[in-house]
């Protein structure tokens, strides 16, 4: 959920305690989700959290409209937010805090150097950064300790391709955002059509198949609405993609 406007927030509850019972312990949002609704909807169905599950928020845009991300780095916008994601999420701790994007108008020292103060202050476990360049990446690591980058990747637009290189290289968690975007390769006769039907699966669990074997640092997010959706999403971990079938996906694109 991006906007906010889910008129079923029972449902995003049920579907957030369905998926830790299904295993899994990386729940990521940003506090521009809703703005704050996300947070929390963790909060209401997950806290207190288990002891395995990492929590993982953005800050660092401003949204005057639905559809109007504007970066916002003023060291003292990032200590209000982390401290709101902290209180939303009901947390003292943060177990990894992304910044959202980086803002151009503020030195990136300056916006990691506030988000380092706060780490140090114990309010924030672990940081990371969102849709940055690989050189935007190596500067950052120059200030502070990154362990995860968040960028727009998926089988069917690999622009971030020099990134995912560079964190496979330095054991960094690359963490893809819209990750079953299929475009015209899921069309009747298309790419993934031969596989969905040997695989006896969607062409979403075909692209998340193919992401988990693209790299050991990958971590996808597939957003859901529905606890049906999500068990499809959960069930992608089960599809084994032979060398021949990967590498024609990856040449498909």
């Amino acid at each position: 959920m991006v906007s906010g406007l889910d008129p079923h927030p029972d449902e995003a509850v049920r579907v957030l305690r369905r998926a830790v019972e299904l295993g899994i312990t990386f729940i990521d949002t940003a506090d521009a989700y809703g703005p704050c609704v996300n947070e929390q909807l963790i909060r209401k169905a997950l806290h207190p959290y288990a002891d395995d599950l990492v929590i993982a928020t953005k800050g660092g845009v401003t949204r005057p409209g639905p559809d109007d991300w504007r970066p916002s780095g003023r060291p003292v916008f990032l200590r209000q937010r982390v401290e709101l994601s902290l209180r939303h999420l009901g947390l003292e701790c943060i177990d990894l805090y992304q910044l959202h994007r980086s803002d151009p108008d503020v030195p990136l020292a300056e916006q990691l150097g506030a988000l380092a103060q706060m780490q140090q202050e114990g309010k924030i476990r672990h940081l990371g950064l969102s849709e940055v360049t690989v050189e935007q990446l190596k500067e950052a690591r120059t200030h502070v300790d990154i362990v995860s980058v968040q960028n727009l990747y998926n089988l069917a637009n690999r622009s971030a391709e020099d990134v995912l290189t560079y964190a496979e290289a330095e054991n960094i968690a690359f963490i893809p955002w819209f990750p079953i975007a299929t475009g015209e390769l899921a069309r009747p006769g298309g790419p993934l059509d031969g596989p969905s039907r040997l695989h006896d699966a969607s062409p979403a669990q075909l692209a998340l198949a193919w992401l988990l074997r693209r790299s050991p640092v990958m971590l996808p997010i597939p957003g859901t609405y529905s606890a049906a959706h999500l068990e499809e999403n959960v069930n992608a971990a089960l599809v084994r993609l032979d060398d021949k079938e990967f590498e024609a996906l990856t040449a498909a694109a």
